[in-house]
Order: structure tokens, then C-alpha cells, then sequence
């Protein structure tokens, strides 16, 4: 499980758009909570994961934030989005 979260992470750094929390941990066939685990420590390659209700990541300073986590309003919010682009 951890190497498909990489690959989302990784998707995610490379398009640089945010996608939520419940979209992305749908994609994967695990909890909201569990995505959390697995991402680990909140940094910058991580906060790309954000709130439904915010847009934002949770809990995450400004410091924390991607440098580019704004550059594009779109925030992906389709489960099929991630698993048609990644192949899950």
C-alpha cells in the first residue's frame, strides 16, 4: 500500500494540483485516517492532500505548504481522477 501512496504523492507533485483527502484515499481502498499515516510527517511534498471544506491541508503550517499548493484553483475531488491517471 505504501508503494501506491508514493505514486499518488508523486502524481500529485508532478501536476502540482491539490486533491482531497477523501478522493484520494478512495482511489486507494483505504480510510481518510489511513492516508494520514501513511503520508507520515507533514512537509511540503505531502501537503498537496487537503480538506474537502478548506482546500487546505490539515494541520499544516505555512512552512509546511507546498510552495506552489495555489498556483491553480482546481483540487481534485474524483476518486476516478487519481485511479484513471495512475492505472488503479
Amino acid at each position: 500500500m505504501q508503494d501506491k501512496v508514493t505514486q499518488v504523492v508523486d502524481y500529485l507533485n508532478e501536476v502540482k494540483t491539490r486533491c482531497t483527502y477523501n478522493a484520494a484515499a478512495k482511489a486507494l481502498g483505504i480510510t481518510p485516517p489511513a492516508l494520514k499515516k501513511f503520508l507520515g510527517d507533514r512537509k511540503p511534498e505531502n501537503s498537496w492532500f487537503v480538506s474537502t471544506g478548506t482546500g487546505e491541508p490539515a494541520g499544516y503550517t505555512e512552512e509546511e505548504k507546498h510552495a506552489e499548493l495555489h498556483r491553480t484553483k482546481r483540487i481534485i475531488t474524483s476518486a476516478e481522477v487519481i485511479s484513471r491517471n495512475l492505472g488503479f
